[in-house]
């Protein structure tokens, strides 16, 4: 299994170690193109009993049909599988990220990281609090906010972003009513 792979669906999956093996993905045929998820299915019950439903960008699904293709999956649907055709243990694919990163001259960077990786991604790219919490699995938005609130612009930062924007379509009404009232 290429770990490139392996990484991507780590950083979808945003496991947590020790809830769910890497590899515990079930494939399921995506019944539409607008259809992205893929079942989830681990050994244990999720850390806060919360099930959800992962979300799969464009890109991922991509690269999990190329998986899929390559290395077809058996009766029961695994995504990645050792050699008795289940799912390997989570140690094993500690064992492979750290010789990854080993190869590569990485050091310190933990499996779980990905997690945080993917939800400082999240909140970058503008995903509110809730939609944080819900992707992450936990049961309240006050335990995302607990780890991550210092990831979100402040009040100060929005105010200033807004005043900003007043200014500069201000600014911008006021510099084309000239130049047409200058031009005639």
């Amino acid at each position: 299994m290429g770990l490139w792979r392996t990484a991507s669906t780590e950083i979808w999956k945003v496991t947590r170690p020790g809830s769910c093996s890497s590899s515990a993905s079930r494939w399921t045929r995506l019944a539409s193109p607008r259809s992205r998820t893929i079942s989830r299915t681990g050994q244990w019950a999720p850390k806060y009993g919360s099930e959800r439903v992962v979300f799969v960008p464009d890109g991922l699904v991509t690269l999990l049909s190329a998986h899929v293709a390559a290395y077809p999956v058996g009766p029961d649907g695994w995504l990645f599988t050792g050699p008795t055709g289940e799912p390997p243990h989570q140690n094993t694919v500690g064992y492979w990220w750290r010789k990854t990163l080993r190869d590569a001259g990485l050091s310190g960077i933990k499996l779980h990281d990905l997690r945080h990786f993917f939800a400082s991604g999240l909140i970058a790219e503008g995903c509110d609090v809730v939609t944080v919490q819900r992707a992450l699995g936990h049961s309240k938005p006050t335990t995302t906010l607990n780890t991550y609130a210092h990831l979100w612009p402040t009040a100060e930062d929005c105010t200033r972003k807004a005043t900003q924007s007043l200014i500069d379509a201000a600014t911008a009404k006021i510099l084309a009513d000239s130049v047409r009232t200058e031009s005639t």
